[in-house]
């Protein structure tokens, strides 16, 4: 039985058999704010190029109640897992199915959310990989493309927007109809419906005779936080750069962003009409981190429009391409977009998305970046670093290779030859080898077919005077972790070395050498004879992806100088080498500790600082030797302490050492300062304790013990808000008593009554690393539990539980041996195997990582 997967093999079968003409989609949501279901009717236009074959058609519903194909009613029995059989095809066929399909609380299909504040419904689709069939009878696989027509009857007043342009809606009594245009010719993936009371802001992007109309949406409660100036500002650069470089109009008749409430992921390309998750409404002060963050993702969805959307991949097997496209998209035009609020965006993605990418890729599930996706299920738990990250690390790669205007005129060839068709890798290798002239199928072998990370160290020799005598780069292909399949292999790189000296106290790059490294060892015969440099810096501008480590004299000098680099980008290059050494054991957690004491403040990218702030406390948590864990711990929060009260008042920094205080507080005088600070007897100028920043200070004195149930409705009742019920939801979670912890687990595990937000807030109050002892019990009961989870959940419920709540702060041998008896019995599904397997691979680095640090501690002590 196929439940509600399909493989490869069918969609190849189905796409060789059908071609979809068009589909009408009639939606009944007259009846949402009751909930339950909805009527959904179908009727799909295709041919056969097989009369007489058999086929079926997709859809995931309660109860169907009618099946015509070409005026034959067929037997409702045709319906069964998640298909409709049509037997018989003719060469051209009407399909006509109506259905009950359900709305969600789980951001799949149809989801539906009540506003506390208002208590209006609100609704909004999610259909990627595999949930359009929730809503309408689909042939869901991308490279089926057709127009689609939606009619829709909704409450009167509500907006209903989808892929085409709103139009005027229609009816007298409490319901109306909205009566939409065909779109192009899309992916039913990429179409989307949001309809509800909520609220728009409008513009028009113009550009000599174009005129494009732009929408943001969002909850009225959000409203007044809504800075649609800015959006619109993002988006405006955002049309102007990729017109420009793709040398393609924009395919679509208008641009909605939609900010929806409960969304799963960051962002969605529905064509159009694109959904973001409405915590990008920012309700309280965020860091300037937080505005480019948002911005870059308004930019990732936009480039989705044309990559992706125009141009779509013919199976999930290309998915990389199609996120590693937009990832490289949207740093790209921040950084060269004129008036761009973030020219340093290339240091956010060394900064994070690297570092996403490099712990990918040493998981046991590494896999190649052009992954083998044989069904849909290998395609959901395949949103990963490598598909996103590491796939726009070697697209950066790819253009260093090519150069930027070769590779801009392949891309440009590419959607002028495919648009609104599919294809394959092939086809955008092809338009690039054509408009560079290199031959890529070497280079794609390399870097697309295999999987792991190379090692690029510097060796040097110095002559007697000092000077350089040689120095050469060597690449190491380390073993691919056990359990991953293939071959750690060498790779061609393109990288650039930097040459920085301390110029009154700062370090400046005083020159660069690009060149190729191939295989083992790559002479650098440009620096013999030189004068040594204070620091010679692999991979400067990071052009290629690789792990990078210092020679003994950079090293030393970057470990007393790194905040002192003139540029923010070889300082996150040296940051992100830390945190590597760090997770591989090769630098002791105390020692990255120490690294941080003296280099976080001097380091001005407020990003950067962030990032570090996250990497000590994980550090601490997790690879530190416990016996000492609690001393590193003490000394980060006065750190975080000296911090808050030294930082510029209003300022980012202030902000971000309040938070990271927050976090780490564990003192009388820490917890009691942020009891001062929230209810308001101690004020820090410039400090604005706002919601989000109260519920951050409550967070920790609930887990803390020092904040009650009390607390925790008081602070409800001044944010009865949807993101308030999380908040508080977490708290209620954290609370340090048995019982608490009994409840959050019945709720997450023994029912399935949460919405994927509440849940998610309540795994996360749950887990927290200062309550290892009470939450030890539960490493059986997860195991107990998980396999059930997995096959009665949906996949993006399931995903939260069976990666949040395995037992990560259980670092121990015995949580090895329970993992590893679990997988060998239970007989998990390859999905199941691979997110249990990840989480593994966690206690395992950080038991290495421990004993790194046990080891650093007694050498201290002479021992």
């Amino acid at each position: 039985m196929p439940g509600t997967n399909l493989t490869r093999e069918e969609a190849r079968t189905r796409a060789q058999l059908l071609h979809v003409d068009a589909y009408e989609i009639d939606l009944d949501l007259g009846t949402a704010r009751a909930g339950g279901t909805f009527r959904s009717t179908t009727v799909v236009r295709f041919s056969a190029t097989t009369p007489g074959a058999d086929s079926f058609i997709d859809l995931v519903a309660p109860s169907v109640s009618e099946i015509v194909l070409n005026g034959r009613s067929l037997d409702l029995a045709n319906f069964a897992d998640s298909r409709i059989a049509l037997p018989g095809l003719e060469a051209q066929n009407e399909l006509r199915v109506v259905a009950d399909c359900a709305y969600t609380n789980t951001g799949e299909g149809l989801h539906r959310f009540v506003d506390p504040v208002d208590g209006e419904t609100y609704l909004y689709t999610q259909f990627e990989v595999p949930d359009a069939r929730r809503v309408f009878a689909s042939f869901e696989q991308p490279d089926l493309k057709a127009p689609f027509t939606f009619t829709v009857t909704a409450p009167r007043g509500w907006v209903v927007v989808s892929n085409s342009p709103t139009p005027t809606p229609t009816g007298e009594g409490d319901t109306q109809v909205w009566a939409f245009e065909p779109t192009p010719r899309i992916s039913s993936y990429i179409t989307a419906l949001v309809a509800g009371p909520y609220v728009g802001v409008f513009d028009e992007y113009t550009n000599g005779d174009q005129r494009v109309p732009l929408g943001v949406y969002c909850r009225p409660s959000l409203r007044e936080f809504l800075d649609a100036d800015a959006i619109f500002e993002v988006t405006r650069q955002g049309f102007d750069y990729f017109q420009e470089k793709f040398d393609f109009a924009y395919p679509f008749a208008k641009y909605d962003q939609l900010f929806v409430p409960e969304f799963n992921a960051g962002a969605m390309e529905n064509a159009g009409a694109v959904t973001l998750r409405d915590q990008y409404v920012f309700r309280s002060k965020v860091t300037d981190a937080s505005y480019e963050a948002r911005a870059a993702t308004i930019l990732h969805e936009l480039a989705h429009m044309w990559f992706g959307d125009l141009v779509t991949m013919e199976w999930w097997n290309d998915l990389w391409l199609n996120e590693s496209f937009a990832t490289f998209a949207e740093a790209v035009c921040q950084a060269e977009a004129p008036g761009s609020r973030w020219p340093g965006s290339w240091t956010t993605f060394a900064n994070q998305m690297k570092t996403w990418a490099y712990r990918q890729d040493q998981l046991p599930s590494t896999h190649p970046i052009m992954a083998e996706i044989n069904d849909l299920e290998d395609v959901q738990v395949n949103f990963d670093g490598i598909t996103y990250a590491k796939g726009a690390s070697v697209l950066k790669q790819l253009v260093a290779y090519v150069g930027q205007d070769a590779f801009f005129e392949g891309v440009r060839a590419y959607f002028k030859q495919h648009a609104w068709g599919n294809t394959r890798l092939g086809d955008l290798l092809g338009a690039l080898e054509k408009a560079s002239g290199r031959d890529l199928r070497t280079w794609s072998k390399a870097w697309l077919e295999t999987a792991g990370i190379n090692i690029l160290r510097p060796e040097l020799e110095l002559a007697e005077d000092g000077t350089i005598r040689s120095f050469a780069v060597l690449q190491e292909a380390p073993a691919l972790p056990a359990g991953a399949k293939g071959e750690a292999v060498l790779r061609p790189h393109r990288i650039a070395i930097g040459a920085y000296e301390l110029q009154d106290g700062k370090l400046v790059r005083t020159d660069r050498i690009e060149l190729d490294v191939v295989g083992a060892r790559t002479e650098v015969p440009q620096l013999a004879g030189r004068p040594k440099p204070a620091v010679l810096l692999l991979n400067d501008d990071d052009l290629s992806y690789a792990k990078v480590r210092l020679d003994e004299a950079s090293l030393a000098v970057v470990t007393g100088h790194l905040g002192d680099f003139t540029d923010s980008l070889p300082r996150a290059l040296c940051w992100a080498s830390a945190w590597d050494m760090t997770r591989d054991g090769e630098l002791a957690a105390r020692d990255y500790l120490e690294l941080a004491l003296s280099g976080l403040g001097r380091e001005s990218d407020i990003g950067v600082v962030q990032s570090v702030q996250r990497q000590v406390k994980l550090a601490l948590d997790a690879y530190a030797d416990p016996a000492w864990r609690e001393q590193g711990l003490t000394r980060w929060a006065a750190a975080a302490e000296e911090q808050l009260r030294a930082a510029a008042p209003g300022g980012d920094h202030q902000l971000a050492w309040a938070r990271t205080l927050a976090s780490v507080a564990r003192s009388d005088e820490q917890l009691a300062l942020l009891a001062a600070l929230l209810d308001g007897s101690t004020v820090l100028d410039g400090l604005a304790v706002d919601t989000e920043l109260r519920w951050t200070l409550l967070g920790r004195l609930v887990a803390t013990g020092r904040a009650d149930d009390k607390a925790v409705e008081a602070e409800l009742a001044r944010d009865n808000t949807a993101a308030g019920q999380e908040h508080a939801a977490s708290c209620r979670a954290a609370r340090p008593t048995a019982a608490a912890k009994a409840e959050a687990w019945a709720s997450v595990v023994e029912s399935d009554e949460l919405t994927n937000y509440v849940q998610e807030a309540v795994i996360g109050g749950f887990q927290q690393s200062d309550q290892r002892e009470l939450l030890a019990p539960y490493a059986a009961r997860y195991f107990a539990a998980v396999k059930g989870i997995y096959e009665t959940r949906s996949h993006e419920i399931s995903q939260q539980i069976i990666v949040g709540l395995y037992p990560a702060y259980q670092v121990e041998q015995a949580t090895l041996d329970a993992t590893d008896a679990w997988l060998a019995s239970a007989d998990p599904a390859p999905a199941l195997r691979r997110q249990v397997v990840e989480s593994r691979a966690g206690i395992e680095r950080a038991l290495k990582a421990q004993e790194a640090d046990r080891a650093a501690g007694a050498r201290a002590l002479g021992h």
